[in-house]
């Protein structure tokens, strides 16, 4: 495998990792965000959409576990 295959392939994982936390906040799955954020930094863009997100979904639960989510 060669570096731009792993390249890849991390960034289909990130991709992936993005979607389904996307659906579990449409769902209002709160564990399921909270597993999925663990250990991860949001970067400021990202971090602010998945809040929009949650409050158009209006769950204030998800907003709150977005927001305590450390920036990169």
């Amino acid at each position: 495998m060669t570096a731009n295959e792993s390249a890849e392939k991390t960034e289909d994982r990130s991709l992936n990792n993005h979607a389904a936390l996307k659906t579990s906040i449409a769902n209002g799955d709160v564990e399921e965000v909270k597993a999925r954020l663990e250990g991860h930094t949001l970067d400021k863009l990202e971090k602010g959409y998945l809040i929009d997100l949650a409050r158009l979904c209006g769950n204030s639960e998800i907003e709150e576990v977005i927001k305590s989510t450390p920036e990169s």
